[in-house]
């Protein structure tokens, strides 16, 4: 006997957890539609009719973060929420995050700026938190409470900082910016 379920809805029920696991490494998975109704799944795109599937995450939790959030932000006088901005920006909350360049955990740290800081374990939440709190605290005075120059030198390095007094133009620092401070802006308004 013939199923009567289309097959590209079976084929679409067994790739949602791939779909689901895909976000954990940042895959894309891709899809078509041919002329024969038949959908096409892929990861590696062979043509340009495959079309990236937008996939939303729920947002990460930070219900067991917020006290170590809390406690740095009284330690160092810095707002949790921009705290928590910058890590949604930087890990969404993943403590064992690890970027291309090298930053760990769910600040961000370079490993050289974690031993700066004092940070002996880079993925142990508490000491990451409040290491990069420590750290972006640092940057925070030296650019005499300039928000935006902060975040600048927290994505790009104080060296491409200092010396213009202003943002670098880098595409990637200036998109960093405006992502942790519209993450900011959200989490003042859930207060």
């Amino acid at each position: 006997m013939r199923s009567r379920f289309p097959t590209y809805i079976l084929i679409f029920l067994l790739l949602v957890p791939l779909l689901l696991v895909s976000s954990l490494s940042h895959a894309t998975i891709y899809s078509f539609t041919d002329e024969k109704g038949i959908v096409h799944f892929t990861n590696v795109p062979a043509n340009s009719r495959f079309k990236p599937i937008p996939i939303t995450m729920p947002a990460k939790s930070t219900a067991r973060y917020e006290p170590h959030i809390w406690a740095a932000a009284r330690l160092y006088d810095i707002d949790p929420n921009i705290i928590k901005a910058i890590i949604k920006t930087e890990s969404n909350f993943d403590q064992y995050a690890l970027s291309h360049k090298g930053a760990k955990g769910l600040m961000q740290l370079m490993p050289g700026t974690a031993h700066d800081m004092n940070v002996t374990n880079i993925y142990d939440a508490k000491q990451n938190i409040f290491g990069g709190t420590r750290y972006f605290k640092k940057l925070f005075n030296f650019f005499d409470g300039d928000l935006k120059l902060a975040l600048a030198s927290y994505n790009a390095g104080l060296e491409k900082v200092r010396h213009s007094r202003s943002v670098p133009n880098i595409k990637e620092t200036r998109t960093y910016i405006k992502r942790v401070l519209k993450n900011y802006q959200q989490y003042q308004n859930m207060n």
